[in-house]
């Protein structure tokens, strides 16, 4: 179902929780709604093969009951579609925009009166040393191929890092049978004490207190040895991992391991909104960077909205009631409103009681320093095989910003474009010039945002009729 002319009113791109709640909510008001989705089913990383698997506990039977009323709304949803490209009209910036994806094997072009960025969030990268050894990955990687395969890890296993990801994938291995061999808590010594003035408001959100509190009991029920305070982890072996290595107490540990898991946390995927020229300014709290949005998830390009945890990390709870949020006022903005359901100032209500939780939680687990400027000899892109030393030797050379390092190391050009370190490589541009991240800017994001080969790009038509601006 379409707008006419080829067009939809609204887009919304990823199907986790924040963009299903947003395409129930925009269709409910009657919007011609497309979500466009890179899995093969909707329900994001959170809720990922959760119609094929058991359910555990409360956050699956929701996340169930999310899928399912997505499923039986009018929007309309292509799987297996990844953006590449998002641009204005060419006329005038709120004309609409044209979609650009890669589906099937072949490059497409769409036309949206109103964009949803509902993308989620990346894991932080953890740039230590060793981190590209072979039996290193992330906390969130391992949790994919648990759901969506039932895989679980093989031999030593220790679990390196903070953040409730960090105790529910310990739980959800001991559920499957397998002991992690230790988990190494980096927490920041004193970061209780910053968090406790979040305490009181959090309280108001005992149901996800007790759940994290369940996961430490199992934890601690199941023997797993976990140590805190721990600082600069360093992965070693010869080809391969083999011991695990880090500072604890003051002095110097070293594990045998076969499987290392990295986790400090997650940051917002920025990538889809940056590329489209929406504003972005650093989050000291979360020290990562974020779009700047108005109260309707609106960024600073007309009719460009972001919802969920792309606009700030909030858990997937927040992300879906945002979602709903965000979808009414894109219906809104096309002279549309549904007769049922919450208003988007009871959304708002709903809302503000959870996020003192989140404010605790952004307090407790900070990354420390380290983690966003490593020593000189961390590898901070993987795909150019570049080290902070390269960057801040880049600096010291003349280079003021990310993206001069970008032009003299090659740094933010792999195939990852820069997920993997352009948030690394911001801070240490900021360090070695004593600045802010937000002072020396972030790489420029620049389509496609995702790898696009000559036989797609030739695939499109020579004329495209949805790329047409809406009357």
């Amino acid at each position: 179902m379409t707008a006419g002319n080829g067009a939809f009113d609204v887009v919304v791109i990823g199907a986790g929780p924040a963009g299903m709640a947003a395409a129930i909510a925009a269709s409910q008001a009657g919007a011609a709604v497309l979500v466009l989705d890179e899995q093969a089913a909707p329900g994001g990383q959170v809720h990922r093969a959760i119609e094929s698997r058991i359910l555990k506990g409360r956050d699956d039977i929701d996340g169930l009951a999310l899928v399912r009323a997505f499923r039986a709304s009018s929007a309309e949803r292509w799987p297996g579609a990844a953006v590449w490209q998002i641009e204005p009209m060419p006329e005038a910036s709120d004309r609409g925009f044209t979609v650009s994806i890669i589906r099937a094997g072949a490059a497409q072009r769409l036309a949206a009166r109103q964009v949803i960025v509902a993308t989620g969030a990346n894991e932080r990268p953890v740039p230590i040393v060793g981190w590209t050894l072979p039996g290193v990955m992330t906390v969130g990687a391992a949790q994919i191929l648990l759901k969506t395969g039932g895989n679980v890890p093989a031999g030593r296993t220790v679990i390196a890092g903070q953040g409730p990801l960090v105790l529910l994938y310990a739980s959800q291995m001991l559920a499957a049978g397998v002991r992690p061999a230790a988990i190494l808590d980096t927490t920041a010594p004193g970061a209780l004490r910053s968090a406790l003035r979040h305490l009181p408001g959090a309280l108001a959100d005992l149901g996800q207190i007790a759940r994290g509190l369940g996961f430490m009991a199992a934890i601690r029920k199941a023997g797993v040895p976990v140590m805190r305070g721990v600082r600069d982890v360093k992965a070693e072996g010869r080809g391969r991992l083999e011991e695990v290595h880090h500072l604890s107490a003051g002095r110097w540990r070293t594990m045998p391991a076969d499987l290392l898991l990295l986790h400090e946390g997650v940051t917002p995927h920025t990538h889809p909104a940056m590329s489209a020229g929406a504003a972005h300014g650093w989050d000291a709290a979360q020290l990562c960077w974020r779009p700047l949005l108005d109260g309707d998830g609106e960024t600073t390009v007309r009719g460009l909205r972001v919802a969920g945890d792309g606009g700030g990390i909030a858990g997937w709870r927040l992300a879906a009631m945002d979602g709903e949020r965000v979808g009414l006022a894109a219906a809104r903005a096309l002279g549309l409103s549904r007769r049922h359901g919450p208003s988007e100032a009871d959304l708002q209500r709903r809302s503000a009681r959870h996020r003192p939780l989140r404010r605790f939680l952004d307090a407790y687990n900070r990354p420390r320093t380290a983690i966003l400027c490593p020593a000189d000899d961390v590898v901070v892109c993987r795909c150019e095989n570049r080290t902070a030393g390269d960057i801040r030797a880049a600096v010291e050379a003349g280079c003021l910003g990310p993206n001069q390092v970008k032009v003299m190391t090659r740094c933010g050009m792999g195939p990852c474009q820069g997920r993997e370190c352009a948030l690394t490589l911001s801070a240490l541009v900021a360090e070695a010039r004593r600045m802010t991240p937000d002072a020396v800017g972030h790489l420029t994001i620049r389509p496609p945002l995702k790898p696009l080969t000559l036989g797609e790009l030739a695939s499109l038509p020579a004329s495209v009729q949805a790329a047409q601006a809406l009357p």
